[in-house]
């Protein structure tokens, strides 16, 4: 842009600054010519040539009357010049960023260059903690008295209810009745226990309904929406757990086959989170969950196959190991879509945890996560090998 583009400057213009309302005010007159060369002082140089017309802060414009060298003008002056000069020219001109240290942009201490470790992702000791524990309660429970199982059941049922609940409304606004859901999902483990699948079916039906009722007290927008992600509620936690006692009932040896279910299970996740965390390098799902892997897969089937074999082999009645190898890779398939599902409703909350109850692991539904899915697959297997009991 050449200089008349920016506008002849007023007769007797000099050096460049703000309007002046001080006494010096009326001392005017060209400034004479000096040589080009870098302006060093704001009192003492002058220009070689008018500067462009800058709207100022306040939207004043300068009029270019000279100032002198005198102590008030060339404060006022600084204040001015200071304040133009260190932002951008134009108002919708954005300041340059800094340059990186170097010209990767990364830091090149040495520390830098190190490789680093992988990282578990989770406190492993808690988690170990809390996994050995609850293992704990689940065995005695199991093969003391049945129906403190049933109780256990019945627990983490409703716990897992309100944690998927209360994340349904925190993030969505999805305001699903947790009362008839804690209620209808304790009454179909209960029912599955002593009465079977039919008994469970009609609690689940009996359970939809108390929903559907329930909701008609509040107002009626966003009826529809409630009332499906409660019937989703109901069938995802209570009515899959329930065949966890569907295979507790079975004669003579229902607690060994809720064992088996529950160790494949472990040995499943254990698998793809060990040979996924040593070896993994081709991402399963990435948009669904970025930590899994096909190499932890791989390892979810291998271990769950042999647990599966050992299992059928020698803790279940009429079991064979070929059976448990059939029953270990469907474990593996189910647990690990299971695990998606979950994640896949993480993704849509916007959340990395359904709760906090469990250090290490995160709530009791991202426990269940794997657990659900896999339990009406085990029961029916257990049916077409060995029987219903």
């Amino acid at each position: 842009m050449n200089e008349s583009s920016w506008g002849a400057a007023p007769p007797g213009a000099g050096q460049w600054g703000p309007p002046d309302h001080g006494p010096a005010s009326s001392l005017r007159g060209a400034a004479p010519p000096a040589p080009a060369g870098p302006v060093h002082d704001w009192g003492d140089a002058a220009q070689t040539r008018p500067m462009p017309f800058v709207p100022g802060p306040g939207g004043h414009q300068d009029d270019g009357r000279e100032h002198r060298d005198t102590r008030d003008n060339r404060d006022h002056l600084d204040d001015r010049g200071a304040a133009r000069l260190s932002g951008p020219l134009f108002r919708d001109e954005k300041p340059q960023e800094p340059m990186p240290t170097s010209l990767s942009g990364s830091d090149s201490s040495p520390d830098s260059e190190k490789p680093k470790k992988k990282s578990a992702g989770r406190n492993l000791r808690a988690a170990i903690g809390v996994g050995i524990g609850l293992g704990a309660i689940i065995v005695a429970s199991l093969f003391v008295y049945k129906p403190v199982f049933i109780g256990v059941i019945a627990i983490a049922v409703v716990v897992g209810l309100w944690e998927l609940t209360s994340r349904l409304a925190e993030r969505k606004d999805i305001k699903v009745p947790l009362v008839p859901l804690a209620v209808g999902g304790t009454a179909m483990v209960v029912a599955g226990y002593v009465r079977g699948a039919e008994g469970a079916w009609v609690a689940m039906a009996l359970t939809a309904l108390a929903v559907l009722v329930w909701r008609m007290t509040e107002a009626p927008e966003n009826y529809l929406r409630d009332v499906t992600a409660g019937v989703f509620a109901a069938f995802y936690v209570p009515f899959l757990a329930t065949f966890v006692a569907l295979m507790l009932a079975a004669e003579p040896d229902g607690p060994q086959r809720v064992l088996t279910f529950l160790l494949l299970t472990v040995v499943s996740d254990t698998g793809a989170y060990a040979v996924g965390w040593r070896f993994g390098k081709h991402k399963l799902a990435p948009r669904i969950s970025p930590g899994k892997t096909r190499e932890g897969l791989v390892g979810a089937v291998l271990f769950a196959m042999v647990a599966g074999a050992l299992c059928m082999q020698f803790l279940i009645a009429d079991g064979a190991w070929w059976q448990g190898l059939l029953v270990g890779l469907a474990v593996a398939a189910s647990a690990t879509l299971g695990d998606l599902g979950e994640s896949m409703i993480k993704r849509d909350l916007g959340i990395k945890d359904m709760g906090t109850l469990l250090p290490g692991h995160g709530g009791i539904m991202d426990r269940l996560d794997s657990l659900l899915p896999t339990a009406p697959v085990v029961w029916l297997l257990f049916v077409i090998f060995v029987g219903s009991g």
